[in-house]
């Protein structure tokens, strides 16, 4: 499986993450009272929502981990979880985008989704 490689910058801004496990239940409404949920499955995708501020050159890095290693997004790879501090199994939700911030770095956004 491909690593997230150790030349991209290893742990996101602060204020650009947001984590949201994995939603595994079933709402199921009723004819009176209140709606009942049951698991649909024991395991889920979560979601992290993250942004870095990287170099053109990190950016190019970057790019060609996700078109070459990771044939354009399709392929998981073990990426650093920066809650968990330890390796989580995850895929682009889809590509990531870049905001210029001055003319060597850029904001890049990047959605994953985090594996069961």
């Amino acid at each position: 499986m491909p690593i997230w490689p150790d030349t991209l910058p290893q742990s996101p801004l602060s204020d650009g993450m947001i984590e949201t496990p994995a939603d595994v239940l079933v709402r199921t409404a009723m004819d009176t009272g209140p709606a009942k949920f049951r698991p649909r499955t024991s395991a889920g995708v979560g979601r992290l929502a993250l942004s870095f501020i990287m170099s053109r050159d990190e950016i190019e890095t970057l790019s060609d981990f996700f078109n070459e290693e990771l044939l354009w997004g399709s392929l998981s790879f073990s990426f650093p979880h920066p809650r968990l501090e330890e390796p989580v199994d995850c895929r682009f939700k889809q590509p990531p985008s870049y905001a210029p911030i001055n003319g060597d770095f850029f904001r890049v956004a990047m959605e994953l989704e985090v594996l069961p």
